[in-house]
């Protein structure tokens, strides 16, 4: 598989992956928090927080999406790795507010690093041939 190939799918599948937390915090947030990592959620009137957080995820797959269908491989690259700094800010906030350390790391982390791999990847890669 080229490195191309192998960028797009990964980028493709980091934005999938995103849009739909994001509709789950939309959809059923109480059940999809209980995963994020910290010990306490918002109940009742605070629960729009978590709408918030859906909006917040669904917004970078879409400019992920967009780099992609546009084909503004470079572009996507650094706004990969600037969309880094929001999972890598998740696992600090789990980290700093009691939750748990394996979410924090195993979960955001994790998920932080896929994301600066991708992007490091796709800055690496040649400009296709006119």
């Amino acid at each position: 598989m080229k490195l191309r190939h192998f960028t797009t799918t990964l980028a493709a599948l980091g934005a999938v992956f995103i849009i739909y937390v994001g509709f789950s915090y939309l959809i059923a947030p109480q059940a999809t928090a209980a995963g994020f990592g910290v010990p306490t959620w918002p109940r009742h009137e605070g629960t729009a927080f978590l709408a918030v957080k859906g909006v917040r995820d669904i917004a970078p797959g879409l400019v992920i999406l967009a780099l992609l269908l546009t084909g503004h491989r470079r572009a996507l690259g650094w706004a990969m790795a600037a969309i880094a700094f929001v999972p890598m800010g998740d696992a600090v906030i789990v980290l700093t507010s009691g939750g748990s350390v394996a979410t924090a790391l195993g979960v955001h982390a994790s998920t932080a690093a896929a994301v600066v791999l991708t992007a490091v990847l796709l800055l690496r890669e040649r400009p296709a041939s006119a």
